[in-house]
């Protein structure tokens, strides 16, 4: 993988995303090229239109990420990237069309943006054909090896096991006598040189997987691989990097404290991301504000009651402030107090189902946002009961509070919306990787996905 700003991404989706920026900039050429042969005029010189091209390529490229061209079903599934594909095109046309509009002459042409949006997408499916075939190749995968044999190597054998892994497990080693659930695994007292056996593997990493370190960690082994120029991971580390957030049943409170995250350096970041705030939710609020008032009205209309819900939230250091939402439930659905929400919750209006799906419920979260009491990205504001009781519960759940909660995040894009104590871990684990490895990169890369979470809402409720 490589590491932006903090961020791990991996080879494959890098090499596929580069081959399709440059595959959208050829799409590009090739329309203009045919609408200039069909107006019967001079093609000019590619040089006098490279910042319109680039452009192009950016905008449609940034509509691919947003609706999920690169999430890991879209690798799996040709099916599924080929319906994304078409989506992102036709949403990147209309903003280009847009765009035109608004600065004539200074974008794209729109003359030329049905030749660009039928060679767009015939290239980048072709393209998707010809890389795609390869990506899960064994070439794109890292040889790792696990120095371990128990229940967390078996962990790492089912997350090598999915399709979108981008490691293969070439071998395991046995270090102790322990409980071995890894039948195959090789004891160590049978390699007499670990390093040349290494080496004869051709491993790119070990990663330390055992059940029980004291007194029992390889430190010899650990030095020799080292040296030899092969990366040695901890089982935390290398779960973190590997599906983006931090395993609650490995983790201890020395790794959190030593190992690489929650940087001082973020106080630049955080005036950055304050000042985004500020301007993005100035703008959203009086694009926005129509649709607010009509839905208002609406839900005055569709059930008895204030248009507005308001509750209290806990926010950063765990101070509570108040939440505003459109109302999506009828006004006396919590008279015995905040309880989790459910699947077909009968206490969701009409009016609620369709705003909780479109999420425009959530709109009026955005004057929270200018106030500072929320970001635009952030862990979920949750109530002050179920934190009282899931910091009980769930170790290391006031530690998701360091960042200010906001209406998008890590969690909302990563996993279902949740509705149990176990559904809350899961979250915290996405929670935590944010709180650890907070960027104004992985904040964009969150802004841009949202998109996909509100075109399909599958975990709405």
């Amino acid at each position: 993988m490589i590491r932006l700003f903090k961020h791990y991404i991996p080879h494959a989706v890098l090499l596929l995303g580069l081959a399709d920026l440059l595959l959208l900039v050829a799409a590009g050429e090739l329309a203009w090229l045919a609408r200039a042969a069909q107006a019967g005029i001079d093609a000019g010189a590619v040089s006098d239109r490279i910042v319109p091209l680039g452009g192009f390529a950016l905008t449609v490229w940034i509509a691919m990420i947003s609706v999920g061209v690169y999430g890991s079903e879209a690798l799996r599934s040709m099916r599924y990237a080929c319906a994304r594909l078409l989506v992102a095109i036709s949403l990147a046309i209309i903003a280009l069309s847009l765009i035109d509009f608004l600065l004539p002459g200074l974008t794209f042409w729109r003359s030329t943006l049905l030749f660009a949006m039928i060679i767009s997408a015939v290239l980048l499916v072709l393209g998707r054909l010809l890389v795609g075939s390869f990506l899960g190749t064994s070439t794109f995968r890292r040889r790792v090896m696990v120095l371990g044999a128990g229940r967390r190597a078996q962990r790492l054998r089912k997350l090598a096991e999915r399709p979108e892994s981008g490691f293969a497990i070439v071998s395991y080693i046995a270090m102790t006598d322990g409980e071995r659930m890894v039948e195959e695994a090789i004891a160590r007292s049978a390699i007499h040189d670990l390093g040349r056996f290494v080496e004869n593997l051709g491993v790119s990493e070990v990663v330390l997987a055992l059940e029980e370190r004291r007194n029992a960690l390889p430190l010899k082994d650990l030095l020799r691989v080292k040296t030899m120029g092969v990366h040695v991971n901890d089982f935390s580390s290398f779960i973190e990097r590997e599906t983006g957030r931090v395993d609650l049943d490995s983790l201890n409170p020395s790794w959190l404290i030593f190992s690489d995250g929650f940087s001082s350096g973020r106080m630049v970041s955080s005036a950055a991301k304050r000042l985004f705030d500020i301007a993005a939710s100035g703008l959203l609020l009086l694009l926005t504000l129509p649709v607010i008032v009509l839905f208002a009205l609406l839900v005055k209309l569709d059930s008895k009651g204030p248009a507005f819900f308001r509750q209290t939230r806990v926010g950063l250091y765990g101070q509570t402030f108040d939440l505003i939402k459109l109302r999506s439930m009828t006004a006396d659905a919590e008279k015995d107090g905040a309880k989790w929400a459910e699947r077909n919750d009968p206490r969701v209006t009409r009016i609620g189902k369709f705003i909780r799906k479109v999420r425009i419920d959530e709109l009026p979260q955005v004057w929270t946002v200018l106030k500072g009491e929320m970001s635009f990205v952030g862990p979920r504001p949750e109530v002050p009961r179920f934190v009282a009781d899931l910091e009980q519960e769930l170790p290391y759940y006031a530690e998701r509070h360091m960042v200010k909660p906001g209406i998008t995040g890590w969690a909302q894009i990563n996993y279902p919306y949740g509705a149990s104590t176990e559904d809350a871990r899961h979250k915290l684990e996405y929670d935590l990787y944010y709180a650890k490895n907070y960027t104004p990169f992985l904040d964009l890369l969150i802004l841009l996905q949202t998109l996909r979470v509100v075109l399909w809402p599958e975990g709405a409720r």
